[in-house]
């Protein structure tokens, strides 16, 4: 009678914002939905609910996120509930997650603190950047 409602895939939504290839942002950026970045950012991002960096992507900057899709390269820490690196994915920073995946060939390079309580500690701090 009741049917539990199927969760579709980060990959699978409606993006409601795209930062195409050569596109390049230099501020900080804050979108309600579904983020697809082909482009450059430098600054902050935050996302309420995911956000998929792809291959061309990068990102100089905090990363606060529902969920993330990692096939680009990210310069700065990540707060999230879900991440997953894919096998061209290069993050530098620290990251803080609940749930984590990563390809073969994908890479990180910093601190993982992995726990329940991600997204209160993600509304009571913010992570610094990370110089390169």
């Amino acid at each position: 009678m009741f049917s539990k409602k199927k969760k579709v895939e980060l990959d699978q939504q409606a993006i409601s914002t795209l930062i195409s290839e050569g596109c390049v942002f230099d501020g900080n950026m804050k979108a309600p939905a579904y983020v697809r970045i082909d482009g450059t950012i430098n600054g902050d991002v935050t996302i309420d609910e995911g956000l998929i960096l792809g291959e061309k992507g990068s990102v100089t900057g905090n990363i606060h996120t529902k969920d993330i899709i990692v096939y680009g390269t990210v310069n700065g820490n990540i707060n999230t509930h879900s991440l997953e690196i894919r096998s061209t994915g290069r993050i530098t920073g620290d990251i803080k997650t609940q749930v984590l995946q990563v390809e073969t060939g994908g890479a990180h390079n910093g601190k993982l603190s992995m726990s329940a309580n991600t997204q209160q500690v993600a509304k009571h701090t913010k992570p610094e950047l990370v110089s390169a």
